[in-house]
């Protein structure tokens, strides 16, 4: 069966959940497939993934129409007098992680909370304010209210501190949008500090946990045309290596955290460690396997979240990794050499960072005016 594939990757300790979800997904009964089988433990979204559902289903425009009609008296009104586009796209999206919580809850509960998790993110727009952020993942965990819920928060400078802030009210968080390792650094104290303050309030430690989404394929998106450009046979061996280099190098950050005195204390206490989650594992480079990331980063303890496409094409001919390989110095050595070339790592990971705010931004912008479309076309 093509979807042994899959199993031997759960078996070795990885696990795989899709970057992708629908309404037509869910009702058609294709998510539970996965799930049954293709070995999918885990589902997570974001603003791009809801703008392209939502724009490319009917089932999307009928529960508009009927969120105009009987949601109009509840929901504050725009100036144009229809309801919020916000809050419809917000309901629509609550919705189907609701009800992808619900899919995946016999997993959850198999897995002692391991897998079975569904992202939703807050809005990107607030991701360089902490207020609002908490504020908005407190509304989310409120309101969706399922154990194997994961609120994505972007891990800017001000994700951090409401990381920290929502771990310690006990919401459990996927920490979204990390490049650089300094900011792995970053993110791993927020988990602790997050935990010893529930740990003060009298929280079960064990109901609380965190996944870092370290995105790869965006690394090599932004400097495999540097290194072409370079044309030497230097620069052209590294082509499609510095995310896959720089996740293993994050892998070192989490697997050590785990070490310290600090982290013992707190799972001794129940607490569970930070996960790392590989993102953006989508090949978008012809030149390189369909399967490229995904085999590269199957390393055991950690998640690999993929793409419909990339699911598929690991399930027909996708290689078993040696996830023994943790290749830290190789990784060391190969930015070593890209800064030999002329790439700054500093630079590139502050670029990446504003880039991926800017794109979800956009996407959700986008899937507002695709709302307030429909809206202003029903009530015409």
């Amino acid at each position: 069966m093509t979807e042994s594939r899959i199993d031997a990757l759960s078996a070795a300790g990885t696990s795989v959940w899709l970057d992708d979800l629908s309404r037509d997904m869910l009702d058609s009964g294709e998510l539970r497939r996965l799930i049954t089988e293709r070995g999918i433990s885990g589902v997570t979204t974001n603003p791009s993934i809801f703008a392209a559902s939502i724009s490319s289903s009917e089932q999307y425009r009928a529960a508009l129409a009927d969120f105009l009609v009987s949601a109009a008296s509840e929901v504050p009104e725009s100036a144009s007098g229809l309801p919020s586009a916000a809050d419809a796209a917000l309901a629509l999206i609550c919705d189907d992680v609701t009800a992808a919580c619900d899919e995946l809850l016999e997993i959850f509960e198999a897995s002692d909370g391991r897998d079975g998790r569904v992202s939703i993110e807050v809005d990107p727009r607030l991701a360089h304010d902490s207020a609002a952020t908490l504020a908005q993942a407190e509304q989310l965990w409120k309101r969706i209210a399922r154990p194997n819920l994961l609120i994505k928060i972007p891990a800017t400078e001000a994700g951090l501190i409401a990381i920290a802030q929502a771990i310690g009210t006990g919401i459990s968080v996927n920490a979204t949008l990390l490049f650089g390792l300094p900011r792995c650094r970053q993110l791993v104290n927020a988990y602790f500090t997050g935990l010893e303050t529930a740990r003060k309030a009298g929280l079960d430690l064990g109901s609380i946990t965190a996944v870092a989404s370290v995105f790869a394929s965006r690394f090599d998106g932004r400097l495999d045309p540097q290194l072409d450009a370079l044309g030497t046979p230097e620069a052209i061996a590294l082509r499609g290596r510095a995310g896959i280099a720089n996740a293993r190098l994050a892998s070192e950050i989490f697997e050590k955290s785990t070490r310290s005195a600090r982290a013992q204390l707190l799972f001794a206490r129940g607490a569970r460690p930070l996960r790392p989650l590989w993102a953006s594992l989508g090949t978008k480079d012809d030149r390189l396997p369909d399967t490229w990331y995904l085999t590269e980063l199957a390393i055991a303890g950690t998640v690999c979240t993929v793409p419909r496409s990339t699911l598929d094409a690991y399930a027909e001919h996708g290689e078993i990794p040696n996830q023994s390989a943790t290749g830290w110095r190789e990784a060391d050595q190969l930015w070593n050499a890209l800064d030999g070339l002329g790439i700054d790592y500093t630079e590139t990971v502050e670029r990446l960072e504003i880039e991926g705010i800017e794109r979800f931004t956009a996407a959700w912008d986008d899937l507002l005016a695709q709302v307030q479309r429909e809206f202003e076309a029903a009530a015409r």
